[in-house]
């Protein structure tokens, strides 16, 4: 499988004025709010972003992904590697050949599942994807455009996490495991990994 991000987090959606209080609660932060100041802050949270996004598969701030396999994980069923799925925009089969085909929106239909979303097809099976070729999928995910509908713990984790990496910015050693209390504010958004790519040719 391979995931790609098509569309990253907005600039004016990211929490810098959050952790720009966290940091002078908690380490009496006193740096001029500034353009470099604020460059630096948005690319402490984007990422910690990618890293509680990474532990939990959940997208945090909404954008657009485009996963390719070489064939579906099971014709009855494709689950999606992240949560929450919006919308599936997108369903295309290459032959591997030249041609690309766009799966019309009423052969298939998305569950969105906080955990685990899922493509159905609407009939028996999705469609057959030839041996040399691939399928890719492009969607839309995220819990919502702006900050605030980020759920509460999530958010917190994401602050607790970027000040860490504001702590840690000018040290020779950096701490690579998530701090206890990041890891006890995401626990119950980790969800247990399936395979979203690959299907049953390889296991032939």
């Amino acid at each position: 499988m391979m995931l790609i991000e098509e569309t990253a987090p907005a600039a004016e959606a990211l929490p810098v004025a959050a952790l720009r209080g966290h940091l002078r609660l908690a380490q009496g932060f006193e740096g001029p709010e500034d353009a470099a100041e604020t460059a630096a802050l948005a690319g402490f949270l984007r990422a910690a972003i990618a890293a509680i996004e990474g532990r939990t598969g959940k997208v945090l701030l909404k954008r657009r992904f485009r996963m390719q396999l070489d064939d579906w994980r099971d014709r009855l069923g494709q689950a999606l590697p992240l949560a929450p799925v919006h919308a599936v925009e997108r369903i295309e089969i290459d032959d591997g050949a030249g041609t690309v085909t766009v799966l019309p929106p009423e052969g298939w239909r998305l569950v969105p599942d906080l955990q685990r979303p899922v493509i159905l097809p609407t009939g028996v099976v999705l469609p057959h994807v030839p041996r040399r070729g691939s399928v890719t999928v492009t969607f839309l995910a995220g819990f919502g455009d702006d900050w605030g509908e980020v759920p509460p713990d999530l958010a917190q984790a994401v602050i607790l996490l970027a000040a860490r990496y504001y702590d840690d910015r000018s040290r020779d050693e950096r701490h690579h495991a998530l701090p206890f209390g990041v890891s006890s504010l995401i626990e119950r958004w980790r969800a247990v990994r399936t395979l979203a790519g690959r299907g049953t040719r390889e296991w032939r």
